[in-house]
């Protein structure tokens, strides 16, 4: 050890403002947390950030903002730059935004023209959610021609683009593209030809892609997970393969359960040592798995260790904290699961139909209704409800926390909140 760091160089008042430094830089890390993907960093949904207000008035919001047309994807943070989404004209024209986060104001947009084309009365044309490195924003929209995968820098120059070619479905696209080291992974599972592909996020070059099996087209994100006896891997889920793993270095396939019975639109996520997803079809989930990540071939015997079919979410993506399942139904039936023994805890209904994802924010569990109101309740064996805050406007979009602000994403409005002073 060096001599000048020993602890005899360091006088009483000295390592009390070492601590005092220490401490500061370790709050500076955790309120500095970006949002770079849906449902944050991990897809887990979870932050840790702290001092949201439980109600609030128009008067209380930082800026707000009107975006043209209609969009239901998620905003993305890094640092000085959020992204979001929205389209006009049926689709012909796709917007990415960047704007200031602090401010709300737009630093620049760039437009994707596409074909008219259908969608789910529920759905919108910018339904995915684009996924930042801080360097690069990637964004995939797509039609019944095209499914389109665009890279920008920060200054909004077009770095690369690829077609992935047509996309058939029955409701439109909805799944959002992640980044994995120097990879940015997008999933194609829809009617037609299938396949996950993983291009270099500089350049754009194919590294791998995996065919997928094809049935009815999936509107789930994707995951990676670090267990700690197999290392990274890329959890993916769709009604013809249910959940399945790939190697995100190569796309070999690892594991599957073998396909669900029916279509997945909620995204997987992974806690106390197991995945979870689910599949369903009229509004309602009908089948979950909880499933250990640590085997090979075809696990549905061996690995599925939890399974429930009745009260689950469809659209909305469960969330687990703190040894608990925590599944918030399309129809605002809400369940907490005590996963060490199984045990459904409670089961509540909050009014109102839900097609956002809860995410927990200092033990709070925010979802915004399809009306725009923004449900809060405890994530804790005992339910309590911190009831309501109306945002004017109605919404399909999950709620964002980075940097200490809050991100409330409307049909036609973006919501900037503060923590309360």
């Amino acid at each position: 050890m060096n001599r000048l760091l020993s602890n005899r160089c360091f006088t009483p008042t000295l390592r009390i403002l070492l601590i005092v430094c220490c401490s500061l830089t370790a709050l500076t890390a955790l309120q500095a947390e970006n949002w770079p993907r849906f449902r944050g960093a991990d897809g887990s949904g979870i932050s840790d950030e702290k001092g949201f207000p439980l109600e609030w008035t128009e008067k209380d919001y930082a800026w707000h903002m009107e975006l043209p047309g209609i969009g239901h994807s998620s905003p993305t943070i890094w640092e000085n730059n959020l992204f979001v989404t929205s389209a006009i004209d049926d689709g012909e024209t796709r917007y990415l935004f960047c704007i200031d986060p602090k401010t709300g104001k737009e630093k620049w947009r760039r437009e994707t023209k596409l074909k008219k084309s259908h969608k789910h009365r529920k759905g919108s044309w910018a339904s995915s959610t684009p996924a930042t490195d801080g360097e690069h924003v990637y964004v995939e929209f797509a039609d019944e021609e095209s499914y389109l995968l665009i890279a920008y820098d920060l200054e909004g120059n077009k770095i690369w683009e690829r077609n992935l070619g047509a996309f058939m479905s029955q409701h439109g696209h909805g799944s959002s593209p992640i980044i994995y080291k120097d990879l940015v992974i997008a999933t194609n599972d829809q009617q037609g030809p299938s396949f996950v592909t993983a291009f270099n996020k500089l350049t754009g070059k194919t590294v791998w892609q995996a065919e997928r099996a094809v049935r009815r087209t999936s509107y789930a994100t994707p995951i990676i997970i670090n267990h700690p006896n197999t290392g990274p891997q890329l959890i993916c889920v769709s009604g013809a393969t249910g959940v399945s793993s790939l190697d995100p270095e190569t796309g070999k396939l690892n594991w599957t359960t073998g396909e669900f019975p029916q279509r997945t639109v909620s995204s997987p996520v992974y806690g106390e040592g197991l995945i979870f997803a689910t599949c369903g079809g009229g509004g309602r989930g009908k089948l979950l798995y909880g499933v250990d990540p640590s085997g090979s071939g075809n696990i549905k015997e061996s690995h599925i260790k939890y399974q429930r079919s009745a009260k689950l979410p469809y659209v909305p993506t469960p969330v687990v904290y703190e040894g608990h399942l925590y599944l918030w139904g399309d129809a605002g039936v809400v369940s907490c699961v005590d996963l060490a023994t199984q045990t459904n805890i409670w089961t509540e209904r909050v009014d109102g139909d839900f097609s956002s994802s809860p995410v927990c924010i200092n033990g709070v569990l925010y979802c915004i209704n399809e009306n725009g109101d923004l449900a809060m309740i405890e994530a804790s064996p005992q339910f309590k409800s911190h009831g309501k805050v109306k945002l004017g406007d109605p919404s399909h979009a999950t709620v964002v926390v980075a940097n200490g602000q809050m991100f409330l994403r409307t049909f036609k409005n973006l919501y900037c909140l503060q923590p309360a002073k």
